[in-house]
């Protein structure tokens, strides 16, 4: 089967986006949007996501790399090359949604971009292969490996993500009951692939509860069905709809964790121990040792995939500057689609 990456990515610096984006940001109650810096703080080294797919990724069938119209200066203007395909987002995001300067109508219509396989991988742009990969480290006889694990949720209004959460999961229980998910799908949340995951959830099992109180997401790469979204539409349009009309990450949005949700209470996945395959790295480099620890996995490449999420950067350049320094180690090689 084929099996593409698709990769959402903006360049922070682009006078014309910072314009646009100012521009629009008056519109939103701005007590419920998400703008922080650093979610569009250029850690310069998007080229290294690219190199780990080309070298570690060498069986992907197509990667789409989804920007605004922005290309990133280090790659090739003049691609002749069909593996790598440009989208904007006007190519597949509606027009009533547009311009958008939030995540998550981004992510909630990929399914609508033009070829897209069945089975994708939905990467950010600081998801970093560090070691070879195979195609059954993210499908497994057509269903995407994922695990699924309970785990309740703390309301918290102040922090827009979490609110997000809270979205979901009343998306979720809806249109699902809980007791029968479990009972119909007990194989695969009662997988021993993971002994901790099963014993959470074991413990969680004897709760009387016919709605689900959250679930577990590892901070990696999502493997989807393209058809799961098609269904989300389908089933749950104005939720959709109005998520994909807020230009600013919002409070009342839902995100792409719905799809995981999805594909979890119908069984559509493969049951995996995600701890074997990678590790997401919130980094603090105010605390001891953070920064130097992450630098070590990569350059041992102790895993397939990492993710290097800018939690709380205090010396940003300083700290920047030692992780691309490792990312360089394992990765010294410009990609196929980069300017050498």
């Amino acid at each position: 089967m084929d099996i593409d990456v698709v990769i959402p990515w903006v360049d922070p610096s682009d006078k014309a986006w910072i314009e646009s984006k100012n521009k629009y940001l008056g519109i939103e109650d701005l007590n419920k949007i998400d703008n922080s810096n650093n979610r569009f703080r250029d850690w310069k080294n998007f080229k290294y996501v690219f190199r780990g797919i080309d070298k570690f990724m060498p069986w992907v069938h197509k990667i789409y790399l989804v920007t605004c119209g922005q290309t990133p200066d280090w790659m090739k203007k003049n691609l002749d090359d069909d593996k790598l395909v440009l989208v904007n987002h006007k190519d597949y995001i509606p027009e009533k949604y547009l311009p958008t300067f939030n995540v998550n109508p981004i992510e909630l219509n990929l399914h609508r971009i033009k070829g897209l396989s069945e089975h994708f991988i939905y990467m950010n742009d600081d998801y970093f292969i560090i070691n070879e990969t195979k195609p059954d480290d993210f499908f497994v006889d057509g269903l995407p490996c994922d695990y699924a694990l309970e785990d309740p949720i703390t309301p918290n209004h102040k922090d827009v993500f979490n609110d997000i959460l809270i979205n979901n999961m009343i998306l979720l229980n809806s249109r699902y009951d809980r007791r029968e998910v479990l009972k119909k799908q007990r194989k695969k949340f009662y997988s021993l692939c993971d002994k901790k995951a099963f014993l959470t959830n074991m413990c969680l099992r004897p709760l009387k509860r016919n709605d689900f109180f959250g679930l577990h997401y590892s901070h990696l790469a999502t493997n989807i069905l393209k058809s799961t979204m098609e269904k989300l539409w389908d089933e749950n349009y104005e939720t959709l709809d109005k998520t994909s009309a807020n230009k600013f990450r919002n409070s009342d949005d839902v995100n792409q964790f719905i799809i995981k949700n999805e594909q979890y209470v119908t069984g559509k996945f493969h049951p995996y121990n995600v701890n074997k395959f990678g590790k997401a790295f919130h980094l603090d480099d105010s605390v001891d040792g953070a920064v130097d620890e992450l630098c070590d996995v990569i350059t041992n490449s102790n895993y397939k995939m990492i993710c290097i999420n800018d939690f709380n950067i205090v010396d940003f350049d300083r700290t920047r500057e030692k992780v691309n320094r490792a990312l360089d180690i394992i990765l010294p090689k410009p990609s196929r689609w980069e300017v050498e």
